[in-house]
């Protein structure tokens, strides 16, 4: 359930499981559905470049404050106008785990280190989403993935650590603990809201996440524009707006409706370009020079997230 956000492979465990009684938007068929699928992937790799336009104009935590409560707002909406009811009691812990991996920790984690690490350099790191969500997974459901699938993966995980490693001068800086930090807890995250939308629509389980954090965010939003200085720019306010509305929801939305429709080997194959999209992006709209190895590395974690896709299946 792919915040991130950004999205990743592990959204997919969200909807291919999903029994045939839950509630379920109209699927979009063929080339409709993978139409939507690419608006997510779309709408995902935007979610670094416009966090950094945000922090023009808000500091760190008004921004993921802000950014939640208006999240969960609109969230709140829809389910209010899909007349949604409220989850059993038994499934708001699993909840409360997806809202602190992938509402808070995932969004708080990032926007920490894009104070200090470039767009370019945090896509490269958090290219390795897919693969640490696929290994938590495997943790948390006794699954046994093929030796080739754990060899891809672990390629996958040396490529970055040599990646940042080089990056930041032989060790690794603050800027990178806390992307890895934000690895785990939205791997933890994507891992019980897959497990989640066995039981509920995807987009339910984000939008529950969303609400369930409501009441933490409003007043954190209060306390966090009080002391943070807030100067108001046109990216900044475009930024906050869109890590809301656009990556937190309407990417998610979207994203679940398209591997609805057409199924998860697609949508996976679709989403691993998310990488390569935040590279350019971040040269388009930030300007920033790319390292040589930026590319390089985004290209061999992808090629690691291919293999691990046919390994599994």
């Amino acid at each position: 359930m792919r915040a991130q956000n950004s999205a990743t492979a592990p959204m997919t465990i969200a909807v291919d499981a999903r029994p045939e009684s839950a509630p379920v938007a109209a699927a979009a068929p063929g080339s409709q559905g993978t139409l939507l699928a690419l608006l997510g992937v779309v709408s995902f790799s935007l979610t670094f470049p416009s966090t950094v336009w945000g922090l023009e104009s808000f500091g760190p935590w008004s921004l993921v404050a802000v950014r939640s409560t208006l999240a969960a707002l609109i969230a709140g909406a829809f389910l209010l106008a899909g007349r949604v009811p409220l989850p059993e009691r038994r499934h708001w812990a699993g909840l409360a785990v997806v809202a602190g991996g992938v509402v808070v920790g995932f969004p708080l984690l990032t926007t920490l280190a894009l104070q200090t690490s470039t767009t370019s350099h945090a896509a490269v790191v958090v290219g390795l989403l897919p693969l640490a969500t696929a290994a938590l997974a495997a943790v948390r459901t006794g699954r046994r993935p093929s030796r080739t699938f754990w060899a891809a993966a672990g390629a996958g995980a040396a490529v970055v650590i040599a990646f940042t490693v080089q990056q930041s001068g032989g060790a690794l800086s603050t800027g990178d603990l806390y992307l890895f930090g934000a690895l785990l807890v939205c791997a933890a995250g994507y891992t019980e809201g897959g497990r989640l939308a066995r039981l509920m629509p995807g987009w339910q389980v984000i939008g529950w996440a969303l609400v369930l954090c409501l009441p933490l965010m409003v007043p954190a939003s209060a306390v966090a524009l009080a002391l943070e200085p807030v100067h108001l720019t046109a990216h900044g306010v475009i930024g906050l707006v869109w890590v809301a509305a656009g990556s937190t929801f309407f990417g998610l939305y979207v994203w679940y409706r398209g591997m609805a429709a057409i199924g998860i080997p697609r949508a996976s194959q679709l989403q691993l370009a998310q990488p390569l999209l935040t590279l350019f992006w971040s040269v388009f709209l930030l300007g920033e020079s790319l390292p040589p190895a930026a590319p390089a590395a985004a290209v061999g974690v992808l090629v690691c997230i291919a293999v691990t896709q046919r390994a599994k299946s």
